[in-house]
């Protein structure tokens, strides 16, 4: 006869079975359930365990990370303070003025370069969009500027370009002595035929600080490389920042300006003739330049000659005394070559005026009605050495827009 341990043992024993039954029979799936549940719940718990641990470890690698980042903001506040407090204060020894806080300085790199039909500052736009045929490639840094940064400017018509007036003259003394720099409160105006106007209220290139801003007409982008039009660059400009151009913020409704800038026609020229030996000479030079200039042929060139002179691009001294240039202290200035030979009194009945556009020399006269005469067309030294995105570089994506 059994004992009662044994009978308690196969009581427990029948209890487990029946429930273990009873679990096997409300599941309609499979007899074998009940261990796989159990193996699924407890894998779901050591998973649960190691997805606590690495939420605990991704936050204390954010905070380490937040302490670093403040780390890094001090610093930089530390450096900008050191930095400004090297630079020479402007009202430093001047009595009975207490002396103002020390100038920031801000580290910055250009991010590329541009590549435009203007060769020399001569007959370079004073403003953006006048010229509308005008081209420029602006070739980016890589090593600074990841293709993917370029991603999504293409949808955008027009952007903004930020630069640098690297031909400046005075650049050298406002960048290692800027305390003799002595910049001009008052510049000249063309429109204003010599009058002078404050330096903050024009676009003049001359400034406290070097730094140009234009708009521009988005024609194509292509890996590091954008096409532009209708610019008022001139070859290797530094370019520090691209942005673009937003019609809703940039555009105000109702903005004014003052009178002498609502001048219409207060630059532009009677008519434009070009002649005969002019055409043949272009011919002539395009078949030198056609690879690396941004335009398809020589037709398209010589409009875009007739656009830039459209507009009396001539300097404010070359247009108040065109007819009487001393040829002692203006030779080379603006007067490549006089014709007529007559030199009476020192001074050229008639005056050759140069414009250099892609490698090319074009000459022409302008009378005192302003009517302008295309005389002729040479290529500058060097030109087919260079290296330069050509019309057959952007191509393809003209064509397809």
């Amino acid at each position: 006869m059994p004992s009662a341990m044994a009978r308690s043992q196969s009581l427990a024993a029948a209890a487990v079975l029946a429930a273990t039954a009873a679990v096997v029979l409300s599941n309609p799936i499979s007899p074998t359930a009940y261990p796989a549940g159990l193996l699924y719940r407890r894998k779901c718990g050591r998973l649960a365990a190691r997805v606590r641990e690495m939420e605990a470890s991704l936050a204390a690698a954010t905070e380490k990370a937040a302490a670093e980042r403040r780390g890094r903001v001090r610093a930089q506040q530390s450096l900008r303070k050191a930095l400004g407090e090297q630079e020479p204060r402007l009202d430093e020894g001047m009595p009975g003025k207490a002396p103002a806080p020390a100038p920031a300085s801000y580290p910055m790199a250009t991010i590329g370069i541009v590549q435009s039909c203007f060769s020399t500052r001569n007959g370079t736009p004073r403003q953006p969009l006048v010229v509308p045929l005008a081209r420029a490639t602006v070739v980016l840094d890589p090593a600074r500027v990841p293709v993917g940064a370029l991603e999504g400017l293409a949808s955008y018509s027009h952007c903004w370009i930020l630069y640098v007036f690297h031909l400046n003259t005075d650049l050298d003394k406002m960048w290692k002595d800027p305390a003799r720099s002595k910049l001009k409160a008052k510049v000249r105006v063309p429109r204003l035929k010599g009058g002078k106007m404050g330096v903050l209220a024009t676009r003049s290139p001359h400034r406290p600080n070097p730094i140009g801003l234009s708009v521009a007409k988005v024609e194509a982008v292509d890996g590091h490389s954008i096409l532009l039009s209708g610019v008022d660059l001139v070859d290797g400009t530094p370019v520090v920042d691209i942005k673009p151009y937003l019609p809703y913020s940039d555009s105000v409704k109702g903005a004014a300006v003052p009178d002498w800038l609502e001048v219409d026609g207060a630059l532009a020229v009677e008519s434009i003739h070009c002649t005969e030996h002019f055409i043949a000479a272009l011919r002539n030079c395009w078949i030198h330049t056609q690879k690396q200039s941004l335009y398809a042929s020589a037709d398209d060139f010589q409009d875009l000659i007739k656009e830039v002179l459209s507009w009396d691009i001539r300097s404010l001294s070359q247009r108040m005394r065109p007819h009487q240039v001393t040829l002692e202290t203006e030779e080379n200035t603006h007067c490549g070559k006089e014709g007529g030979e007559d030199h009476k009194d020192g001074a050229c009945s008639t005056v050759v005026y140069h414009l250099h556009l892609e490698g090319i020399d074009v000459s022409y006269m302008i009378d005192q009605d302003s009517n302008i005469i295309v005389e002729d067309a040479a290529l500058l030294p060097g030109v087919a050495n260079q290296n330069r995105h050509g019309y057959l570089t952007w191509r393809d994506k003209l064509c397809g827009t």
